[in-house]
């Protein structure tokens, strides 16, 4: 089975190229046959650029830069659509998520349909206890409100058989910013799919300025979750 990683990134120029060499060794080191999809919202920083100069000779590595549409959600899509391996990966590029974890998380799916990288069970943990506390609290609030078991609705780092994402409609999940993660989660627990939550531990941004705004993404994740609970 091959692994595709989806790799969006916007303004990530120190941070990219050492997560490509870094997921290279891990998922090489293990024998699993890989591509990662690096997507690119036409970075002014360079970021493209720095990927086709290191990846140049290796066809595991493709790059898509965008330069009309825009946003993380469209982002993944585009990415999954531009892929053909038999389990999909997303992961966020600024070493928020552990790429040494993928080789673990793509094995659990001989048994599961989707495998969760997840802050909130045991083992699990952010370096930064404040930002860890919040977003505990809100996970709890979106579990409540949307009636389901995940834990961890937000980390956005999951892999998945490719052909139970296919059944999905990815149109209506991957708008916006990091509210198409809590879409996915409940539709996919919505049809029955077999989930598995493996602990990931936050540690702090590498390089770089994260992107996230607070009282935004509040706002929008707290729609999407009502949308979801409503059946808007």
């Amino acid at each position: 089975m091959t692994v595709s990683v989806i790799l969006p990134t916007y303004n990530e120029s120190k941070n990219i190229v050492p997560l490509i060499e870094a997921l290279e060794d891990y998922l090489g080191h293990e024998g699993i046959d890989y591509e990662l999809v690096v997507v690119d919202d036409n970075s002014p920083d360079g970021t493209a650029d720095l990927v086709r100069e290191r990846t140049a000779q290796d066809d595991r590595v493709k790059l898509f830069v965008r330069t009309e549409e825009k946003g993380l959600g469209t982002a993944v899509k585009h990415g999954i659509r531009n892929s053909t391996g038999d389990i999909v990966a997303v992961m966020d590029t600024d070493f928020n998520h552990d790429p040494k974890m993928l080789p673990q998380m793509s094995k659990f799916l001989e048994y599961y349909d989707i495998v969760i990288g997840s802050r909130f069970v045991m083992g699990g943990g952010m370096e930064d206890s404040h930002r860890y506390y919040y977003s505990f609290m809100y996970n709890m609030l979106v579990r409540v409100l949307l009636r389901t078991q995940v834990q961890d609705n937000l980390s956005g780092f999951f892999a998945m058989r490719r052909d139970k994402l296919e059944r999905m409609d990815l149109d209506r999940i991957f708008v916006g910013y990091g509210e198409w993660f809590i879409r996915l989660l409940f539709l996919a627990w919505r049809e029955g799919y077999n989930m598995l939550e493996v602990p990931v531990f936050y540690i702090l941004r590498r390089h770089g300025q994260s992107k996230s705004r607070f009282l935004r993404m509040i706002y929008s994740y707290t729609r999407t979750v009502l949308e979801l609970r409503l059946g808007i």
